[in-house]
Formats: C-alpha cells, sequence, structure tokens
C-alpha cells in the first residue's frame, strides 16, 4: 500500500501509522504552523531541527542533500518519492528562508519504531523540559516516553547520553562545576557576609579534595538557640567523580533538623573526618566555652571517632541507635532478645539497665562479649555521660541520602545550590511558622508538658523544704529538686523537660511547670534559631571572572582552575554487594516455639497438648 501525505496541510495530528507488525503508534502535533514557502528560521541549525522533527513526526527518513551556510537542500530518502525542500539564506540578514518545497509523499514512509533522524542530540532537545524539573529523570523512562509520544524507538545508550548531553546544556558539564567552586565560595562570602566557605585542591594538577560550606545564618541560630547536640553523618555520591557529602545538623527546638556545615570531599577517609571537624571547631570558635557541653551522636566510623576526641575532648560521642541495634540483631537473630535490649536502651537508672542485662543473659551468655565490642556507656541511657533529648537514631542519614539521592546526577555547584535553596525554603516557612504561635513552648514540647501534668494526678506530693518534693506512687517514691530542676527518675535532666514527678511538685506549690522547661524548648528560642536569612546567590554569568587572581577560601586562587577529583565512577553496571565471608561464620537462628516457648521447632510443628 502506498501513502500519499503533505506537508501543506500541516503536521498530521493524532493519527495512527500501521507497522508490519501490526503495531500502532499513535504520533502528535510537532508544530502549529505547517511548512510553507517563505517560512523563516533563525539559522540554518534551527531550520535542521525543525525538519528533523517533521521527519520524526510524519515518519519518512530525511536525507541531507547540501548543508552550508547559505543554503540547506533535504529530499526524502526513498528512490523516486518527490518530497524536497530548499532553504535558503536571506540576503543581509541571518534568517534562513523556504525557497522551494514539494510537499507530497508517493513512499510508505518508515515502516517501523527505528528513525535515522532520533539522533542524541535530537533526544536531548525532546526531554531538556522533563529533565528542568526532574533531574532524576531515568534513560529508560526517557526510552518509553519518547516511543509513546513520538512513536519512536531509541536505545537505552542513546536515551542516556541524551539525558547526559541535555543535564549539561541545562546545568553545565560536571568538570565546569569545578572549576567554578572559588567563584562561587567567593559569591557565599560575599552575599552572606560572615559565613565559611572554601575549597581546597591538591597535587599538581590542582584536583578537587575538599568543599566546606557553613552559612552565617546556621552559625547564629545554632550558637544562641539550638540545644548543644550535633548530629555527624556521611552520604555517598554516584555521579561521574563520585565523592562522599559530609554534614553536621543540629535540632532545633521543634525537633526539626537544622544543618549547620556541609562539606563534599573526593572520598570518605581519616584524614578528610580529621579536616572536616578541625573547620567545625574553627566555624564555632571561642563560643564553644559559653555553650552547654556539646553532645555529638554519629555511626562513630573510623576516623570520626579519632576527630572527634582531637577537636572537641569535652564533647559526649555516643553512637547512632540505629547501628548498634541493627548489629545486636543481625548478630543474635532472637526477637525476645532484641525487645529486652531496646528495653535495656531506654532504662533511666543504672538498677534499671542492670536488671536487662541480667534477662539478656538467661537468654545468652554471648551479650557479655557483645557488650565489650558495644560499650555501655556509648549509646545506654543510664550510661551516657552526653544529653541526647530523646534522640536516639540520626535523623541526618535520611536527609542526607536524599540530598545525595536528588543531587548525584547535579555537577558540583549546581548540587550546593540545590541544597542551599532548599534551606532558604526551610528558613522562610519556619521563620513564618514561629511568629504564628502564640504559647510558651514549641508544639512538640508543649504536648510532652500537657501530658506529664495529666499524669502528676495521680501522686502524691510531700514537701520536704523550699526547693525538695518527696513524689510517692504505688509503684516508687521519687524525690525532686526544682532549684537544680533535677529528679531521682531522671527523666527531666535527660530530656529537659519537667517529667510527670517534677510536674506534679511544681504544680503543688503553685508553679508554671512551662516555665521550668529547657530555653531552648521556647517558642522564643525558635524564632531566634530562623532569625537570621540565607541571602540568594547570583547566576553565574555574573561572578568574577576567573582569570582575575583574587584568592579563594582555603588559599586557592582564581587563576587556577580546579580540576575534577582523580576518582570518577567506573563504565557499567555496578558490581553487587559482596558478601563477607565472616557472614557464613554466624551461627543459624535457632526457632523458638511461640506456644511452648521451647527451642528447635515452631508452633505449627509443635507436639505439645493445648
Amino acid at each position: 500500500m502506498t501513502l500519499i501525505f503533505s506537508c501543506f496541510g500541516g503536521y498530521m495530528a493524532n493519527h495512527s501509522l500501521v507497522l508490519d507488525n501490526n503495531t500502532s503508534v499513535s504520533t502528535v502535533t510537532v508544530a502549529e504552523q505547517p511548512l510553507v514557502i517563505g517560512q523563516e528560521f533563525a539559522d540554518v541549525e534551527t531550520c535542521r531541527r525543525t525538519l528533523k522533527d517533521i521527519a520524526i513526526a510524519m515518519h519518512f527518513d530525511l536525507r541531507i542533500v547540501k548543508s552550508d551556510r547559505s543554503r540547506f537542500i533535504a529530499k526524502c530518502s526513498k528512490e523516486g518519492c518527490p518530497w524536497r525542500v530548499h532553504v535558503a539564506k536571506c540576503p543581509g540578514v541571518p534568517t534562513f528562508t523556504v525557497r522551494t518545497l514539494h510537499g507530497e509523499h508517493t513512499c510508505e514512509g518508515v515502516q517501523n519504531l527505528h528513525h535515522q533522524q532520533a539522533s542524541v542530540g535530537w533526544v536531548a532537545r525532546s526531554v531538556e523540559a522533563r529533565i528542568r524539573d526532574n533531574p532524576q529523570y531515568k534513560p529508560r523512562e526517557i526510552l518509553q516516553d519518547i516511543r509513546d509520544q513520538h512513536g519512536v524507538a531509541v536505545s537505552y545508550m542513546q536515551a542516556w547520553r541524551g539525558k547526559e548531553r541535555s543535564m549539561a546544556a541545562l546545568h553545565g558539564t560536571f568538570e565546569e562545576g569545578y572549576r567554578l567552586l572559588p567563584a562561587y565560595c567567593e559569591q557565599i562570602r560575599k552575599t552572606n557576609p560572615g559565613s565559611i566557605a572554601s575549597v581546597v585542591a591538591t597535587g599538581q594538577e590542582n584536583c578537587f579534595q575538599r568543599l566546606f560550606i557553613s552559612y552565617r545564618a546556621s552559625i547564629y541560630g545554632f550558637i544562641n538557640a539550638c540545644r548543644p547536640l550535633l548530629e555527624l553523618d556521611r552520604a555517598h555520591l554516584k555521579g561521574k567523580y563520585l565523592g562522599t557529602l559530609l554534614c553536621a545538623a543540629a535540632v532545633d527546638a521543634d525537633d526539626a533538623l537544622f544543618p549547620l556545615a556541609i562539606a563534599v570531599v573526593d572520598s570518605e577517609s581519616d584524614e578528610n573526618w580529621m579536616w572536616f571537624m578541625s573547620e567545625l571547631r574553627k566555624l564555632l570558635g571561642v563560643n564553644t566555652d559559653n555553650m552547654p557541653r556539646l553532645t555529638i551522636l554519629s555511626e562513630r566510623q573510623r576516623g570520626l571517632v579519632e576527630a572527634v576526641e582531637t577537636h572537641f575532648p569535652t564533647a559526649s560521642h555516643g553512637f547512632c541507635l540505629r547501628s548498634v541495634s541493627e548489629n545486636f540483631r543481625d548478630t543474635f537473630k532472637n526477637t525476645k532478645l532484641v525487645n529486652i535490649f531496646w528495653n535495656a536502651v531506654y532504662a533511666l537508672t543504672a538498677a534499671e539497665f542492670e536488671s536487662k542485662i541480667t534477662e539478656m543473659m538467661e537468654i545468652s551468655q554471648d551479650v557479655i562479649s557483645w557488650f565489650q565490642q558495644f560499650p555501655p556507656y556509648l549509646w545506654a541511657v543510664a550510661y551516657f555521660d552526653g544529653v541526647r533529648y530523646g534522640h536516639f537514631t540520626l535523623g541526618v542519614t535520611e536527609l542526607l541520602y536524599n540530598w545525595a539521592l536528588e543531587c548525584h546526577e547535579l555537577p558540583v555547584v549546581q548540587m550546593m545550590e540545590h541544597i542551599r535553596q532548599q534551606m532558604v525554603s526551610w528558613f522562610n516557612d519556619r521563620q513564618d511558622m514561629g511568629m504564628r504561635w502564640t504559647s510558651i513552648l514549641v508544639p512538640s514540647a508543649e504536648k510532652r508538658i500537657l501530658e506529664a501534668i495529666a499524669d502528676a494526678h495521680c501522686y502524691q506530693v510531700l514537701r520536704a523544704n523550699e526547693v525538695e518534693f518527696e513524689i510517692v506512687s504505688t509503684e516508687r517514691t521519687n524525690i525532686v529538686d526544682i532549684r537544680s530542676r533535677e529528679c531521682s527518675c531522671r527523666r527531666w535532666q535527660l530530656y529537659g523537660l519537667p517529667c510527670a514527678h517534677a510536674a506534679a511538685a511544681l504544680i503543688s506549690c503553685g508553679h508554671n511547670a512551662h516555665m521550668f522547661a529547657e530555653p531552648c524548648f521556647t517558642v522564643q528560642s525558635y524564632r531566634m534559631t530562623y532569625s537570621q536569612m540565607i541571602n540568594p546567590i547570583p547566576d553565574k554569568s555574573q561572578w568574577r571572572d576567573l582569570g582575575e587572581g583574587a584568592e579563594g577560601g582555603g588559599g586557592a586562587r582564581f587563576d587556577i582552575i580546579i580540576c575534577p577529583p582523580k576518582t570518577r565512577r567506573p563504565p557499567g553496571r555496578p558490581k553487587k554487594k559482596v558478601i563477607r565471608v565472616e557472614n557464613f561464620k554466624r551461627p543459624k537462628r535457632v526457632v523458638q516455639c511461640g506456644r511452648c516457648h521451647m527451642l528447635g521447632h515452631s508452633q505449627k510443628k509443635c507436639t505439645m497438648p493445648i
């Protein structure tokens, strides 16, 4: 069958082409205006792109007969088909005009999904708008959408390269991102005075090694209003040149994360952790002398423990309970033992903790050797000498992995801009929210205080003197000192908010329990946390020329071009996770019956009479 169609009637919107394999492919309108004689194009490249779009939309192959600075001639590649177009440059102006056009086809067109004009460049232009809104647009999604929208099949590699080219057009190349870092750091210091932004290069080739950024708004908010608690963690980047994202985050009055400092390093190493903690110490400076004792929470990975001990020797450095509990669970593989372990974690006193340890030892004596590997003073509430304020796991871990997932395909400057813009949004939203609150304490603290007041009515209060009270219940007796803000249950000291015993004592003598919460939980502190703003960074077209020779942060000069790091993502699919040999040495899980509680069989196979 021979198809006859014309360019003069427009681009055949919403028609279907039946292929040899009986597959129906829907096409869409490419342009609102038809191709006509006298039509003008801004330049020859625009002409090429337009005709390529026409050929793909109408499913015919385009063969270029002539293409130079003054003319562009193309025809249908099928022998005998009269379709032909001649575009020539207009005299005295840069535009090109359609001079002659034979718009009818007598050929069958392309009878399969593959099209010669569907090049990598065409793929890049087709997906540019989508990638601008969604940098995580996957190559597999690209090839599927192109097939659905244009009736064209492209390979996975074409889709991948098209996305890479489109990303480079929108955000610049990875190499340009490293080259712009000194100018970017200068812009941060210039637009946000008091901020710290430095970049470090290494070797004769000036390869990127480290980038450290902390905004003055974050520094001010942490030192003046946040509780003295820092979470440290890292996330590995999966971009072209890999790298690792480090972050130190505090927690605001309403338990939301408050990023203090962000760094990008070429790899996670002991040296880079030592450098990051030294920069963090410089950032806080003498202000730490006026702050309460700092509590640092992390997974205590290699290199970080030594770095904290070197630069924050007085800080309490505790484990993230997620990593500790996962290790305990994987080691013993016993649900009952894990439940008792968590009860031991939350135990407020040494006596409560020891009773739980005794229960665990009755099940397995191996817990003793495990405790030698993970000493309780690093994770148990009863023995940890810092104040966690109820934070047992790292919220910064999820934040970092989200940033790494959202930004790993962006150049380093664009990645840091994405993080800055998210922080700006947080500051604006939380500042507005804080101004709407009318209570003394933030909502999360207000809720806990009201719960403590409700529970306080169950206790009998005996007053020993002006500041000491004896709180009697059916379970036990607790001593409360409202001057030192302490309770023998230790909950007031550990969480920073009056417990139910303290609330009972305060109510009995006419005090408002809300007034005895730590200052970091007040709405006033919350407003102060977000009182400073992170100012915008001008577009890179307005930055200082790299050749002016100005000094950049960290000793980098603007006349020295920073190159990408030596580390680079290897080609091909990433290797699967290697199973360690020691995993095979773990004892097999022992099944415990849920009915008779005997070991060695399940409830379904239990032979004991009901």
